[in-house]
This record gives structure tokens, C-alpha cells and sequence, in this order.
């Protein structure tokens, strides 16, 4: 019976670097990855796709990155998936990182284009990864390029899916790295996790649970806990989740409507809240893309929030109470309201 790779990944296989298909096996710790269970997706490497030398030395840190991050490059859904495109997307991406970015080389250590093909980005990240012990610093995660390594899968994805292709190639990939590198599933990551952008899109950030429960059982461990982040706002967007940042915004000062609505004065009030805190801004690398510099995100709601209690007066407890009523609870006038129970109630 032919059993397709997606299949075969979520169903719990494991598959062996001879391509065989073997029965289930138990799941193991997480973190703990079985030995050769993924076998090594083919890589193109730079020298294969036509790659400008880096004009700079390429850092190699001496420790194996800590995630593995999953971004989109914002650019068009292409429907060419030959090889050929996915090595022009390559040399694409180099050329705007190096002469409009200024940076030495490509940003991401590799890039999934919509065809399912895999291509180096920075010069070595290929040949580094396959040792397992090291890995090329790059440039695709603001003020944490030293922990991860980055996969830029081409497309945008704020409203329509990956290809199959490239989901495909996408899930082997990041289970290989996970094995090569002894990283859990739990460690996979969105961009957005980190910095306070829409990448790697809407639609391919709610997957991440899902790829990491196909890589779990690629690699045949416990599947991934559940990750609690901070949500991502953005322009048009409404609700309560809105409404509350707007009266967390008034309560730093910042004169904006609290009308639940994400409009351009919101837009502006956060942008400047994330410039005067000093945070910087660290949109999507891979292509030119819409201003995200007053996004809230995972880099503006520990800006936002404080501690208080239920009862309290002013906008900080108006905006606990906001996200409680949404969630149908109610809370006592003493309790308290801490950073975790701010994430819970933005859940």
C-alpha cells in the first residue's frame, strides 16, 4: 500500500536513510531523538545555486542552536516550483540581504521554496549542520541570531496555505535538523515568537503545532508541549485582545480610542512605545515588506502589561477585566493579575 510522505510523518512511521517504511514504535522522552530515524533531505548548496561569495567571514558558533525557526519570505506565492526557481528565489534573497540589507551573506542558514526544494542560504550552514555539534550564525532572528537556525519558506502566508510540496519538505527538513542537533519538537519556533512581526504568516504559524507533532513522530519522541506565547496584533484586526492593548496603551499616557478597533492611531501610539523603550525593529528579512513597526507582539506586551488586582481601578484592570469577560470568567476583586495570568487571558 503506498503511503505518502505527510502520512507516513503524522501517522507515527519511522523512516530509515534507505527511504524503508517501518512499523510504529513507542514514543521515547521528549528531547530524546532516536538515532539515523529521518534519513538527510537533499540540500542544494551555494556553490550549487550560483551563490556571491560572503564579503565577510561567516561566524561559526561553537554550540548547537537552541530552535529552530520557521519564517515566510513575504514575497509572491509563485506557482513555478521547478528547481531552477527555487535557485533563483536564492540568489534573490542574497542580493536584497547583501546590497539592501548591507549584511555579509544570504540571512537564513536555509530556504524551502513552494516547489518542496531546499537551498543554503549563509555559506557553510549546510556543511556545518551535517556535523551536528555547531552552527552558522545568521541574520533572520533580531537579538537572538546566536540561538537558532532559520528556514525562509518562499510565499506569504497571512491567508492561504503552504504548498504540499512545501510542507512536505518542510516537516523532513525540521525533523532532520531536530535529529542532526538532539532538539526537541518543543523548540520549534514561528519568528513571530521572538520579535514583534506577522512571520512566518497567519496561516503557517497556526501549523506550527502541527509540524511539531509530525516531527515528533518522524523522529519517533513524545510529541512537543503546548507553547504559550504572547498574540500578535495588528492593523484591522478587533476584538477584546484590541481593546484591552488600547487600554493598556492609555494607561502609559498614550491618548487612543478604546473602541476595540486596530487603526492607525493604535498603529502609531505602539510604534512609539517600542521606539522610546528602545526595542528594536525587526520585521520579516526575507523580502520587502509592509511596515510592521507598530505591531503589538511578543516584544510589546511585556511593554504593556503590569501587575494588578481584579478590583483595581484604571485602564489596567479595565483591560484584565475585558479579556476575563471574553473568556466567559469571572475574578475576584483580589486577585491578582500577573504575567502569566496575562498570557493565559490572551491565550
Amino acid at each position: 500500500m503506498a503511503v505518502s510522505r505527510r502520512a507516513l510523518l503524522q501517522g507515527g512511521f519511522t523512516v530509515t536513510a534507505l527511504g524503508a517504511l517501518g512499523a510504529a514504535t513507542a514514543p521515547i522522552a521528549v528531547g530524546e531523538v532516536r538515532a539515523e530515524a529521518v534519513a538527510r533531505p537533499r540540500m542544494y548548496t551555494t556553490g550549487e545555486w550560483g551563490a556571491r561569495p560572503a564579503n565577510g567571514t561567516i561566524t561559526v558558533e561553537n554550540h548547537k542552536p537552541t530552535y529552530i525557526v520557521v519564517h515566510h519570505t513575504a514575497g509572491g506565492n509563485s506557482t513555478d516550483y521547478s528547481l531552477s526557481h527555487a535557485f533563483a528565489i536564492s540568489r534573490s534573497i542574497q542580493d536584497f540581504h547583501m546590497d539592501g540589507r548591507g549584511w555579509i551573506d544570504t540571512g537564513q542558514q536555509l530556504t524551502n521554496s513552494r516547489g518542496g526544494f531546499v537551498t543554503e542560504g549563509r555559506h557553510r550552514s549546510v556543511e556545518i549542520l551535517d556535523g551536528g555539534t555547531r552552527h552558522v550564525q545568521g541574520a533572520n532572528v533580531g537579538n537572538h541570531n546566536s540561538e537558532v537556525i532559520g528556514i525562509e519558506n518562499e510565499g506569504l502566508y497571512s491567508t492561504v496555505d503552504v504548498t504540499q510540496k512545501l510542507w512536505d519538505s518542510l516537516v523532513q527538513l525540521v525533523a532532520y535538523i531536530a535529529q542532526s542537533y538532539g532538539i526537541s519538537p518543543s523548540m520549534i519556533r514561528g519568528h513571530r515568537d521572538f520579535n514583534a512581526t506577522e512571520c512566518p504568516g497567519e496561516v503557517l504559524y497556526g501549523r506550527l503545532p502541527e509540524l511539531k507533532d509530525a516531527v515528533a513522530a518522524a523522529l519517533g519522541t513524545s510529541p512537543a508541549a503546548a507553547l504559550r506565547s504572547w498574540p500578535l496584533l495588528k492593523p484591522g484586526t478587533s476584538g477584546a485582545k484590541v481593546l484591552a492593548a488600547q487600554h493598556l496603551l492609555r494607561a502609559q499616557g498614550f491618548d487612543v480610542a478604546a473602541d476595540g478597533v486596530f487603526g492607525t492611531g493604535m498603529f502609531a501610539a505602539v510604534r512609539k512605545l517600542a521606539t522610546g523603550r528602545g526595542v528594536a525593529y525587526e520585521p520579516c528579512y526575507a523580502s520587502k515588506t509592509a511596515d510592521e513597526s507598530g505591531f503589538v507582539g511578543v516584544t510589546t506586551w511585556p511593554l504593556l502589561v503590569r501587575t494588578v488586582r481584579a478590583g483595581d481601578t484604571g485602564d489596567v484592570a479595565r483591560a484584565a477585566k475585558v479579556l476575563a469577560t471574553a473568556r466567559g470568567e469571572r475574578m475576584a476583586t483580589d486577585r491578582v493579575i500577573d504575567t502569566p495570568t496575562w498570557q493565559r487571558l490572551l491565550a
